[in-house]
């Protein structure tokens, strides 16, 4: 692995300075991650002829994820996804959020963890780097109970792996649902349409949504369905019958202690791969269907389905519904889960 470096990113409206760190393997992947947000701001990949090109959409300084609304690169939390009503009930207890998605709750709130200056510190070894950014999420921060201590950990190694770890402990019991809301576009960012791209989800269900984009508590089959992607297919293949694109959980075949596989995108024109390995029981998919002209880095704009994510996570609205995998975390209970984005250069999938 070469030498972790750091450089400016700007200032914080604050004033307070912040810098990026730089992690590069020996095969030429790079990756720059932010402590604001815990953020994810940018990752170069070789494709067929080793022109390396970034794939993550973002920012070119600070200032732009001061202002960023759309959730670029950054961790989201305390609950990723929606809550329905922006409210639950805990033993016995009624929790009033934050409705800022119509009216449910979305990503952790007015100021989620995308929001925030995490501490950060740098480890590395032969065989990978890391940045530990960690954060204490106080009791009744944007609504929600208990005192959350929070890591998240980006490792890139030379097997060509960004592996983000997730752990938090809590003294009260709390919903918790953390992940990372990359947009993705293999071809480049900045290089138009994710249509083209070619998904494999190893999902053999997922969650049907209302208008407000909540589940419907039904666990839904897809075969047959246009959001049937358990063979590789092209992202618009199906997608115009969709209500408005893709924005969905999908139920991960199978999920445990060691990651499993699901998802696989391939980008034809590079050769650039994705394979997604995670331990939670959901990953979300959505194609970007909100962008719509947004700045972006080297000035760049990003307009509709020029992205996708692949969002790994509990079932949206679980704290609500008691059919799903349940997302409280307890006192002496460890949060600990593990997603793996695992890239190649191939002529198929």
């Amino acid at each position: 692995m070469k030498k972790i470096r750091t450089k400016s990113f700007g200032n914080l409206d604050n004033g307070k300075p912040v810098s990026v760190f730089i992690l590069e393997n020996e095969n030429g992947i790079r990756a720059v991650l932010s402590p604001y947000g815990a953020t994810l701001v940018s990752l170069d990949l070789p494709d067929k002829q080793g022109n390396l090109q970034n794939v993550c959409l973002g920012y070119d300084s600070i200032k732009g994820y001061e202002g960023d609304s759309v959730y670029f690169g950054c961790t989201v939390g305390r609950y990723a996804n929606r809550i329905a009503g922006g409210e639950f009930e805990l033993n016995g207890k009624h929790y009033s959020l934050a409705r800022n998605n119509g009216e449910n709750h979305l990503h952790g709130g007015i100021v989620g963890y995308n929001k925030i200056l995490w501490k950060s510190e740098s480890e590395q070894n032969t065989s990978d780097s890391r940045i530990i950014f960690s954060y204490l999420s106080r009791d009744g921060e944007e609504g929600y109970p208990g005192n959350l201590q929070i890591k998240v950990t980006y490792s890139l190694n030379n097997k060509n792996e960004l592996i983000i770890d997730y752990t938090a402990t809590t003294d009260q019991p709390t919903p918790v649902n953390l992940t990372n809301h990359s947009y993705w576009n293999l071809k480049g960012a900045g290089s138009g349409t994710i249509l083209d791209h070619i998904l494999l989800l190893h999902c053999d269900a997922y969650l049907p949504v209302d208008s407000g984009a909540i589940p419907t508590g039904v666990i839904q089959p897809v075969s047959g369905s246009p959001f049937d992607f358990t063979k590789s297919k092209r992202i618009g293949d199906d997608i115009e019958q969709t209500e408005n694109g893709y924005d969905h959980c999908y139920v991960v075949n199978k999920s445990a202690e060691k990651p499993a596989p699901a998802a696989q995108v391939f980008e034809p024109s590079s050769g650039r791969t994705m394979e997604i390995l995670t331990t939670k029981p959901g990953i979300q998919l959505y194609t970007g269907n909100f962008l719509d002209g947004v700045q972006g880095a080297n000035g760049a704009v990003f307009n509709r389905q020029e992205a996708l994510c692949l969002e790994t996570q509990h079932f949206p609205d679980s704290i609500n519904q008691p059919a799903f995998p349940s997302p409280v975390l307890n006192p002496g209970e460890p949060y600990s889960y593990s997603t793996v984005h695992r890239f190649s250069v191939k002529d198929s999938i």
